[in-house]
């Protein structure tokens, strides 16, 4: 199905049916007609870093209309030559993003190297006239933030952090509803990401002509400790920290992102992690299992999950606990349950004498009449469904082209990007030092 076809199915799209809630459908803008876009408004999108995310990203950004690919950078020849297989031999393909970037026709990049080259593709970006759409994590080091963000400021340039939920109508549903008092006042969120599978634990396939003719390991190490040529290393990355940033980085940011959008917290005072290498024993240098807990400014509680041996199928979610109820975010859509709270005073008389009980209880219920409500019971459950099928990829890199078009602010700036970012690899920091982080949000600081 391409993204037309998607679209006019979204359109008629039905809400699927949850056994004893009430059921509401979702719209958002995809299920609105393309604008159409001539030849000349068209955006020429360059990638820098072919690996499957950059490519995942890449085909959802050229179904936005008036999006067209134009060159790839990236540092192994396969991945060069499949790009050229995928978009067109009229793609321009090469090892060192430097020469993209003196390209005049190109007037986007999206950067979806590994973590340790985020900053430096992203500031020379920036420098080099051009907008960025930048993966998650947007920081490998605390210190590479504020230097991204300066570089936007001092370009003028738009940069938008690849943290799709950002832009998702499930998540401003749930922005609205928690806004709105659906669950009264919040004080715990608990989120989650499990995986368990090999893919999902980022032990990702070794080509077999991986060689130093293939790939220019020097340009892949960058500012990382140099070593001898490692095909394990350059193609799963992740594992190790020189160039990744674990499970904090590559799904705990997805979690905090959504946490900020949600709440308008912009984060966490205080960070404690824990976990340990408990299964996937292959040489890696980074946790299979991390837990962290953070309190917020705002009065509420953050516990988050990431699981890679969870012994089922992956999964991921939301549940926001409040005074009048919970919501849960999963399964394509939001979803509010409320049980009411005893508003009155406890009655506790049972270890009383039998005639002090009846005493009590008629002063009781002189005091506070049994209530018989007129007409039918508030719902207690609600659930809003977004469309099958439906992206919140396409929604977030649609937001980006629209900022680069019109030049107004994306949802996810380099401060959001950042504090998202800074907030998960508190958690890293936690884990490694053994003790308590203590973070500033406003400043973007960690505490001495």
């Amino acid at each position: 199905m391409d993204r037309r076809d998607f679209l006019k199915a979204a359109g008629v799209a039905t809400a699927q049916t949850l056994v004893g809630a009430k059921t509401y459908a979702l719209a958002g803008a995809q299920e609105e007609p393309a604008r159409p876009v001539s030849a000349n408004d068209q955006i020429h999108l360059a990638l820098i870093g072919a690996g499957g995310q950059g490519m995942y990203d890449t085909g959802t950004a050229v179904q936005v209309p008036g999006v067209k690919l134009v060159a790839v950078a990236d540092c192994y020849d396969g991945r060069l030559a499949r790009s050229k297989e995928q978009w067109g031999d009229g793609v321009f393909t090469t090892k060192d993003y430097h020469e993209i970037l003196a390209r005049k026709d190109v007037d986007a990049v999206l950067i979806a190297t590994p973590d340790h080259w985020h900053k430096q593709a992203a500031v020379d970006a920036m420098k080099a006239g051009k907008d960025v759409y930048c993966e998650k994590p947007m920081i490998h080091l605390y210190s590479d933030g504020p230097e991204m963000i300066e570089a936007a400021r001092a370009t003028n340039r738009i940069i938008q952090i690849g943290s799709q939920r950002v832009s998702s109508m499930i998540y401003a549903k749930a922005k609205e509803l928690l806004e709105s008092g659906a669950i009264g006042k919040l004080n715990m969120i608990t989120a989650w990401w499990d995986r368990n599978s090999a893919i999902g634990a980022w032990d990702y396939t070794i080509p077999p002509d991986a060689s130093t003719e293939t790939c220019d390991w020097p340009r892949f190490l960058g500012t990382a400790p140099k070593i001898p040529f490692s095909a394990e290393q350059f193609f799963q990355w992740r594992k190790w920290k020189a160039y990744g940033s674990g499970v904090a980085g590559d799904l705990f940011v997805h979690l905090f992102s959504g946490t900020h959008f949600i709440t308008g917290s912009h984060g966490p005072t205080r960070a404690m992690a824990t976990g340990g290498l408990r299964f996937w024993k292959d040489g890696r240098n980074v946790p299979d299992v991390m837990l962290g807990l953070f309190d917020y400014p705002e009065g509420f509680n953050l516990n988050l999950r990431v699981n890679f041996v969870d012994g089922g199928s992956e999964g991921e979610g939301f549940i926001f606990s409040g005074s009048e109820g919970t919501m849960e975010i999963g399964g394509g859509g939001v979803t509010v349950n409320r049980v009411p709270r005893e508003t009155e005073p406890g009655l506790t008389i049972g270890t009383f004498p039998e005639a002090m009980q009846k005493q009590i209880t008629a002063a009781y219920r002189e005091k506070y009449p049994l209530q018989h409500p007129v007409g039918p019971l508030p719902e207690r459950t609600e659930r809003y469904q977004a469309p099958k099928d439906y992206s919140d990829s396409y929604d977030h890199l649609k937001n980006f082209f629209e900022s680069v078009r019109s030049r107004k602010p994306v949802v996810e700036d380099a401060v959001f990007g950042f504090r998202a970012a800074g907030a998960a690899l508190l958690s890293n920091l936690s884990y490694d030092r053994g003790r308590v982080i203590e973070w500033d949000p406003e400043a973007m600081k960690i505490k001495a």
